[in-house]
């Protein structure tokens, strides 16, 4: 996915209503800027980092500028536009990029299912196969020199693996897909010290035929994509 204008930066002085961020520009400029992640940004969000912005010409919108990501310090650049994840995974998928996910001939997103009443984030189908159902998450959160989801406790996210169990129990084949969107990130787990919930029903859900896929993106001011297979440890 390329930035069409490429992304612009500028030093984020802070944070605040959740979906607001105030930053400021090299010549000095304070602007407001449109946050697309209501999550905690734990380690994405610290004032002084490098924001890089996307504009829109949309002439509706309120704030044309959008966060995309986050550089720190340390140089490591994260997405942190959750909307991104569902279009890399979509885009890697189309692209044949995504080797697990190869020889289907349909794609469908948001498609509703589950007995706790979901969209499945994507919907892979082909004759003659099972469907398969996938939950993408995005992970931005590094701690000790590894990768975690969630970043904070998230009973959403642990009816979405209930629905996925639900999913492999029939005979179809359900996938979390962890879209790693932080460069800094060589390995991913279940973070169990902020979710202990989550990520018991993560190993219940292996157990039952769930399948984990966890995929890191590159990312820069001009584009962002999935681009190699890393581990997932329990």
């Amino acid at each position: 996915m390329k930035f069409d204008p490429t992304l612009q930066s500028a030093t984020l002085i802070k944070r605040y209503k959740r979906f607001l961020a105030d930053i400021e520009l090299p010549d000095g400029t304070v602007k407001t800027i449109h946050c697309a992640n209501t999550g905690a940004m734990t380690g994405c969000a610290e004032p002084g980092n490098t924001v890089w912005y996307s504009t829109s010409d949309n002439p509706k919108r309120k704030y044309p500028n959008s966060w995309e990501i986050s550089q720190t310090p340390a140089g490591d650049m994260i997405c942190v536009n959750t909307a991104q994840a569902n279009r890399l995974v979509v885009e890697a998928i189309n692209q044949g990029a995504i080797t697990e996910l190869a020889g289907y001939t349909s794609l469908r997103t948001e498609v509703k299912y589950g007995s706790e009443n979901s969209r499945i984030d994507v919907l892979l189908e082909a004759e003659n196969k099972p469907a398969c159902y996938i939950e993408v998450k995005s992970v931005t959160l590094l701690e000790n020199g590894r990768g975690y989801f969630p970043d904070a406790v998230t009973t959403r996210g642990q009816k979405h693996i209930r629905e996925l169990i639900e999913v492999a129990q029939s005979g179809q084949r359900a996938i979390l897909f962890f879209a790693i969107l932080h460069s800094g990130i060589e390995n991913v787990a279940a973070a169990h010290h902020i979710d202990p919930d989550y990520h018991t029903l993560i190993q219940q859900a292996e157990q039952e035929g769930v399948e984990i896929v966890c995929y890191k993106a590159v990312l820069n001011q001009h584009e962002i994509y999935l681009d190699s297979c890393i581990k997932f440890n329990q």
